[in-house]
């Protein structure tokens, strides 16, 4: 009646996200090397054999570039899209490949996986909620808006991976080229800080025990940052960062109830919009299809 998760890594540079019951477990992402991903589960003793399914967001590099090895070396069915597979240019053995739908569930043991669409600049982007019996973990990264989808899904977890990509003054601040900046923050790329401070506060239902805040930027953002900021705001819930250098600990979601904190804060920071010139967003749009996975260590 429960599952265990953790982040084997998250940013950047690779992601990948574990979530499993005592028998079996599925993968979202795969995007940091098959031997990473078998040492960093080996130091958490986790084990490879539970892992059943791989299930992946999106075709940007830092999700898919381990995705190759490890399908082929553990033989695991992977769903992917259609046209992210292609997108991907994964060359992955026909009948260990899988199409999933947004909002039909797909079941892998005793674990359902429910993808839900969201706005990313890639070609067919989902996030994943697991769950077993009733108990509920959700992966929320590359999220360019927090949109319904992200929302009502948020609301049903127990725990979840949270994006909290940039710090909004950092980002402005910082050596980015303004089309990137523009490319991040303009709806189709990822959340602030603020802006997943917002889901947290005004969307996490009582019951959430854990949130692990992931994907931060290595250049506009900092854990301390983010952990200082979600901290005055946390009512009960336990929070960690997903680092992007190293795995987190293993993390056990119950499902009971959760004590609620008083938060030390009534007033929730605004998040900031910059304006963006239409003509700049059809750039924008044009620029990272082609670039997108050149860009992504910048993030």
């Amino acid at each position: 009646m429960s599952l265990f998760i953790a982040s084997l890594n998250s940013g950047s540079n690779g992601n990948c996200y574990y979530v499993g019951n005592t028998e079996e477990a599925v993968l979202v992402d795969a995007g940091i090397p098959c031997r990473e991903i078998e040492k960093r589960m080996e130091r958490l003793n986790l084990s490879m054999s539970n892992v059943k399914a791989v299930f992946i967001s999106h075709e940007h590099s830092d999700h898919i570039s381990g995705v190759g090895k490890l399908i082929k070396r553990h033989k695991l069915p992977l769903y992917i899209t259609e046209s992210t597979r292609e997108n991907g240019r994964l060359n992955i053995q026909p009948d260990l490949v899988f199409s999933f739908q947004a909002y039909q569930p797909v079941q892998i043991g005793n674990l359902v996986v429910t993808a839900f669409p969201k706005f990313h600049d890639a070609c067919d982007p989902h996030s994943f909620i697991v769950k077993h019996n009733d108990v509920t973990v959700g992966v929320f990264t590359d999220i360019g808006a927090p949109c319904d989808h992200v929302i009502n899904h948020f609301r049903q977890c127990h725990a979840a991976f949270l994006e909290a990509n940039y710090d909004e003054e950092m980002l402005q601040r910082g050596r980015y080229p303004y089309f990137l900046k523009n490319r991040i923050r303009g709806g189709q790329g990822h959340l602030s800080n603020v802006q997943a401070l917002q889901i947290f506060t005004k969307h996490r239902p009582p019951f959430m025990s854990h949130l692990l805040l992931s994907h931060l930027s290595r250049d506009n953002n900092s854990p301390e940052l983010v952990r200082n900021l979600f901290r005055q705001y946390t009512t009960g819930t336990k929070i960690y960062i997903a680092s992007r250098y190293e795995e987190t600990e293993v993390h056990h979601i119950t499902g009971e109830p959760v004590i609620p904190v008083p938060a030390r804060l009534t007033t929730l920071p605004v998040p900031v919009t910059a304006p963006i010139p239409a003509a700049t967003v059809t750039k924008v749009t044009l620029v990272s299809r082609k670039r997108v996975v050149n860009q992504l260590s910048l993030f």
